[in-house]
């Protein structure tokens, strides 16, 4: 059986790289994104013998099942730019079965008015997309019809995945990935507005999370690590695809509204206490969003960055290019060390190396990834999200 995928950025790759990994062949149509992320160069290189480049979109008629996994980017308000993904669909010949599987709004799908084509929603996380590749929790179908059998080609794939399939009508299926990551937000504004409380009330969020995740309504695996606001582009989207949609229907989004603001105040606590600690040079570790990639889209340290202009900065990303050679070289002289995207690798540094190279004894630590207790034993002035 062979699979055709067109639209090669973060989605098309780390998807058709897990199919061929179920032994299918596939076949890529479109220019490879450069990407970083955990486990893929390993999954490609084992399973490159099944994956077949093509140039012409022509070839792509011979599959059994072709995928649209093109990544929908967002403009500068965060509101999805289609144009890519209508392009690349109108250069599809007819196939027997054309799944999308890029995010899009309510309502793309039944507007394509093609024949044999299924939405389905797309679960990748940056920095863990192998894994949910690999093992996804379940598949979430849009359908013309979600009494219908699903094509076999099209169930064969599925099933290859070992996980509840579970179709439903396009746009149910389509609000389905902005549903889970509206539900995401609450637990993460829930979360760093109680930290801040903590913060104020000298109770530490750190004691608190344990009992949550102990709560069968909340449970174990609850969002529930404070941080610095909403960052990346999919969960500030999806926010702005469903306040648009409450004011062309006429129905109330304010709390929507409230998230968004919630996430502009928390983004800038680091700003706030750099406000009393002024000094120079500032060492920013972490420009990424989140550990583990290197896609910036809406972080929280280039938001830092552009308030301090005017300021000496120094800053290092294992992953984000143009940045210093290594996290201490960025702590050179510094007065002040802030640590953005909590990237493992920062937990490995002691406060006796910071202490040899910084002028400044203040650390910044939102995420909590540097011992605060060493640091503060050693004269180090400490902050992080959710206690002291």
């Amino acid at each position: 059986m062979k699979i055709g995928f067109a639209g090669m950025s973060h989605l098309g790759i780390v998807t058709s790289a897990a199919t061929a990994a179920k032994g299918f062949d596939v076949v890529i149509y479109g220019t490879p994104a450069m990407i970083s992320e955990p486990g893929l160069p390993e999954l490609l290189a084992v399973n490159q013998s099944r994956i077949k480049p093509i140039t012409n979109p022509g070839a792509l008629k011979d599959c059994d099942l072709v995928v649209v996994s093109l990544d929908v980017s967002t403009d500068i308000g965060n509101h999805s730019d289609l144009t890519g993904l209508r392009q690349l669909i109108a250069q599809l010949p007819p196939v027997a079965t054309l799944v999308i599987l890029s995010q899009v709004p309510p309502g793309f799908t039944r507007s394509l008015k093609l024949p044999n084509v299924y939405y389905q929603v797309e679960t990748l996380i940056f920095g863990r997309a192998v894994e949910r590749a690999l093992h996804p929790e379940r598949y979430m179908i849009g359908c013309a019809n979600p009494s219908a059998p699903l094509p076999d080609s099209y169930a064969k794939w599925l099933q290859a995945f070992d996980c509840p399939i579970l179709p439903m009508r396009y746009e149910s299926a389509e609000l389905a990935k902005i549903s889970i990551n509206m539900f995401l937000v609450s637990s993460v504004a829930t979360t760093n507005t109680l930290a801040e409380v903590c913060e104020a009330i000298g109770a530490d969020w750190n004691e608190i999370a344990p009992a949550l995740r102990l709560d069968k309504r909340i449970g174990q695996h609850a969002y529930l690590s404070p941080g610095l606001g909403i960052a990346g582009g999919n969960l500030e989207r999806d926010l702005i695809t469903v306040r648009t949609l409450a004011e062309q229907h006429g129905t109330d989004a304010s709390i929507v509204t409230a998230w968004l603001a919630n996430s502009r105040y928390r983004r800038d606590w680091v700003l706030r206490k750099l406000h009393e600690h002024i000094g120079e040079p500032i060492a920013v570790w972490g420009l990424a969003y989140k550990q583990d990639t290197a896609s910036t889209k809406n972080s929280p340290a280039l938001a830092l960055l552009e308030l301090l202009k005017g300021f000496r900065v120094q800053t290092y990303d294992p992953a984000v290019k143009g940045t210093a050679t290594s996290a201490l070289e960025a702590c050179a002289d510094a007065a002040v060390l802030v640590v953005m995207t909590p990237w493992k690798e920062f937990s490995s540094y002691s406060a006796a190396q910071l202490a040899g190279k910084m002028k400044g004894r203040v650390v910044i630590d939102p995420f909590a990834m540097l011992d605060g207790q060493q640091l503060t034993a050693d004269g180090f002035m400490y902050h992080r999200v959710g206690g002291e």
